[in-house]
């Protein structure tokens, strides 16, 4: 079978899974004794109204806007302590000032490699995902080179996350691959990842925020499915509700990339609708 009817099998088999039931974690008490037995991540594939309302250690406190200022990342840092997170993911140029805000809590500094476009050369990401990494960085977000999938040179893409995921785990972190799914056919999303997979990567993330589109429930279940149970499925762009975050963690994702983190974890939805990316 040559590599294009491979790809298509792959993908049909994928598509048709995700109309198959199977087992899964049906209540908030399972979710919680699979967390109690050591899990850090769960995948969730039950009633979205029975997600449990503990989600802070789900989401990414994010904020990628150009714009935001070092009295702007002050305050998410203290925002991610107060709540929590599980990170707060910002720019390269601030890592070392968060990192410094965050030292001594349980919150990761996380940052964005070859943002937004992806279309930095290989030798680059690495370079600047080490940077980031020396500077306290311990999770890594790179964006997929979009061009090169298109042009199925999928060898260079999967070299491309390959360089940068050896670069986090040269010190213990991860890495997770933004796909921009908004910019992919369901073909695409399959390839990616696995390709991201392949790589060794830790995580597949759905988008950027920048694109055209963000985070989809059909989206990160097609993800999910692809990747298998071990490997993380971060869904970002447009989380902006509780309800939103609950649709995403039953579809199978184990993190959450947002901007209105403190009012999807408090309740208070009336400044939820301006993203911070």
């Amino acid at each position: 079978m040559d590599r294009d009817k491979l790809i298509e099998a792959v993908t049909q088999e994928v598509l048709t899974a995700l109309t198959m039931r199977y087992d899964v974690c049906e209540s908030p008490e399972a979710v919680r004794n699979v967390v109690a037995n050591g899990a850090d991540r769960v995948s969730f594939h039950g009633d979205a109204a029975d997600v449990p309302m503990d989600l802070a250690r789900y989401i990414d406190h994010t904020l990628l806007k150009p714009e935001a200022s070092a009295e702007d990342i002050d305050e998410l840092c203290a925002e991610a302590r107060e709540y929590e997170f599980a990170s707060v993911c910002i720019n390269p140029t601030w890592v070392r000032r968060a990192a410094t805000n965050l030292r001594g809590s349980n919150v990761v500094t996380c940052t964005v490699i070859g943002f937004p476009l992806g279309a930095n050369t290989t030798a680059i990401k690495a370079m600047e995902a080490r940077r980031a990494l020396r500077e306290g960085a311990r999770e890594i977000d790179m964006v997929l080179n979009v061009g090169a999938l298109k042009s199925g040179e999928y060898e260079q893409v999967r070299e491309d996350i390959a360089q940068v995921s050896e670069a986090a785990h040269e010190v213990g972190g991860l890495c997770k691959v933004i796909l921009e799914t908004a910019l992919l056919t369901d073909e695409e999303k399959v390839i990616a990842s696995s390709l991201a997979k392949e790589a060794k990567a830790d995580f597949v993330k759905t988008s950027t925020g920048f694109g055209s589109g963000g985070a989809t429930v059909y989206d990160v279940a097609l993800m999910r499915e692809t990747v298998g149970p071990d490997m993380g499925v971060k869904a970002s762009g447009g989380v902006r509700t509780l309800e939103d975050v609950e649709d995403m963690i039953a579809a199978g994702a184990s993190r959450i990339g947002a901007s209105a983190g403190v009012q999807i974890v408090s309740g208070d939805q009336g400044e939820a609708n301006g993203d911070r990316y």
